[in-house]
């Protein structure tokens, strides 16, 4: 039985125009005279990746090289993703120590018992074991949406492409210093790519354009991609960058070897993938102290599976009631979309309280569908439509100060506000056939504003080969429901129940240079995670039981100790690190 998708078929056409005019690219860029290079402009936390390697931001909340950070980091750049044909986040983390993405083939089902096993793809990522919304994921420092689950329905967290990036980095241990709740055992943080990454050359001169082009095999589940980035300086002011990617695929090979169309079937159901992104990115620069970004990201994810493995094995037995109601046709569609708007403003201030200002207001909204149709060996069908949706809005105000406090010892000092509140609402639609009850239309949670409200401060102490790093970070969170229609009387007796509080953050690093070439590191990292709407209040009934809302939930917490010790030799990189972590009050 055919499954219709909720969004329209039609899908923009960027993709064909953007590769022609790369091609073009290099002889435009020969023809036009380049504009001179603009003034060195360099601010406070914003160092040029490409003139100096080992840079990141996800460890500090501001430019650092890699080796002066008291962490363990690993980071991916652009020419290492392609080099090893990194496709999807599954193929990042392979061979990462203490990384994981979990993926199961597609055995879930759309009606009777509840099974979710591989309908959320790839699930996310896991961290020192613990995964899921326990990791934070970021893109561009935004929150990518969590994931979600409720019987066969489940949602996860690949809601990106990683041909717009120029860079991913993983922090592991605790992050909620510096980045607040789910920062439990772990962060990912994907950075996109900007306009000066494709316009200076190999000899550092400025061009007019530039871009590129790649197409890419998957082999393991026939995937093909296709992308092209275009990138162009209008004036001494003015950047811009637009890239587009298109990616088909079916399902992922295993080591199954029973092809049965029934419930004995081992080997992948039948399943075709089309992902679609495109990035823009504006930069403007008014004046040698100012840089603002303007960023616009869509992602969209389509999967459509014949469920084979749900159907009944036949002869089929059983009472007259329970034959009719056996499977013999199952399928399923899955949609998810994103979309960002970011401005990201640095400004360089040289005043009393901070060097620099980084302003970032950001807007994003995630929608996923999952839409299934069941067939009854009496010829009644059973319609499920799902949607899980978030409405984010991210404030944040960073500021940075550099200062001498004696002729041996420096201090830098990062402190900053995030503000951030996410829309949560979920509907389940659908129909039944006689002589079955009538499916009315619910909420297993109601719909949930999550909110929350941080000052942070953290402070690099320096001194030769010394170098130390405490900090400390305060939130205050708040679930506030919204609305009880759909949830309550409807799905639950109980209305839905709000909720708030508070969580102090600290953590301390040391790190001691004992050459040019060793280093050792420690440090201590606390990280939590405040409850979501769907653990205080989801609706559920099995026969005599119903789960309640739980207004009393604690936020998750975790402590993390870890030593380190890394060698950058002439022919040898090296790091090492050991570490204990303690978890409490899990959900």
């Amino acid at each position: 039985m055919s499954s219709v998708s909720p969004y329209p078929p039609s899908r923009p056409k960027v993709l064909p125009w953007l590769i022609g005019m790369v091609c073009l690219s290099g002889g435009m860029a020969q023809a036009q005279s380049a504009p001179a290079a603009p003034a060195a402009d360099k601010l406070p936390g914003a160092v040029t990746v490409a003139m100096l390697p080992g840079v990141v931001i996800s460890g500090s909340r501001n430019e650092r090289f890699i080796d002066d950070l008291a962490l363990s980091m690993d980071v991916f750049g652009a020419r290492e993703m392609e080099e090893a044909q990194m496709g999807d986040i599954r193929d990042v983390a392979q061979g990462m120590p203490n990384v994981s993405v979990k993926h199961a083939p597609a055995r879930f089902s759309v009606t009777g018992r509840g099974n979710p096993v591989g309908a959320d793809g790839n699930a996310g990522f896991s961290i020192r074991g613990q995964g899921g919304n326990r990791v934070t994921m970021l893109v561009d420092g935004i929150r990518l949406p969590r994931s979600y689950l409720n019987g066969s329905n489940a949602f996860g967290r690949d809601a990106v492409s990683l041909g717009l990036l120029k860079r991913i980095e993983f922090v592991r241990g605790p992050t909620s210093v510096l980045y607040g709740s789910d920062g439990l055992a772990g962060l990912v943080n994907f950075i996109t790519s900007e306009p000066s990454d494709f316009l200076t050359s190999t000899a550092n001169s400025p061009k007019a354009l530039g871009g590129k082009a790649w197409l890419g095999y998957s082999g393991d589940d026939q995937g093909t991609t296709l992308g092209a980035t275009l990138a162009g300086r209008a004036s001494d002011t003015v950047q811009w960058l637009l890239t587009a990617t298109d990616t088909r695929s079916r399902a992922t090979d295993n080591m199954g070897t029973n092809d049965s169309a029934n419930v004995d079937r081992t080997t992948p159901n039948p399943q075709t993938n089309h992902d679609q992104s495109l990035l823009g990115k504006l930069e403007l620069r008014p004046n040698s102290d100012q840089r603002h970004f303007l960023t616009f990201e869509h992602i969209a994810k389509d999967g459509e599976f014949e469920l084979l493995s749900s159907r009944a094995k036949p002869p089929y037995t059983g009472t007259a009631s329970q034959i009719a109601a056996a499977i013999v046709d199952e399928t399923s569609v899955k949609s998810m979309r994103r979309n960002r708007l970011t401005w990201d403003a640095r400004y360089q201030l040289g005043a009393t309280l901070a060097d620099s200002l980084q302003t970032v207001l950001s807007w994003q909204e995630t929608t996923a569908h999952d839409d299934g149709n069941t067939v009854r060996k009496d010829g009644g069908i059973r319609i499920r439509k799902t949607t899980y949706q978030e409405r984010a809005l991210q404030l944040t105000l960073q500021a940075e100060k550099a200062w001498r406090l004696s002729p041996q010892w420096g201090q830098t000092l990062t402190y900053g506000l995030d503000h951030t509140s996410t829309d949560l609402t979920n509907l389940a639609d659908g129909s039944d056939p006689a002589p079955l009850p009538a499916f009315l239309p619910r909420k297993y949670f109601p719909d949930t504003r999550d909110s929350s409200d941080a000052i942070y401060v953290q402070s690099e102490l320096t001194n030769g080969n010394w170098s130390i790093t405490p900090g400390i970070r305060y939130d205050h969170y708040a679930l506030k429901v919204l609305s009880q229609t759909g949830y309550s009387p409807n799905l639950s007796a109980t209305p839905g129940r709000s909720l708030s509080g508070s969580a102090l953050s600290p953590k301390l690093g040391v790190l001691f240079r004992a050459t040019p070439q060793w280093a050792v590191y420690g440090n201590y990292a606390s990280g939590f995670r405040a409850p979501e709407g769907q653990q205080v209040n989801s609706a559920l009934e099995v026969s005599t039981a119903k789960l309640l809302p739980n207004p009393d939930l604690k936020p998750e917490k975790s402590r993390h100790i870890e030593l380190g010790v890394r060698a950058r030799l002439d022919r040898l990189s090296f790091d090492a690190a050991a570490f204990t972590g303690r978890y409490t009050n899990l959900i």
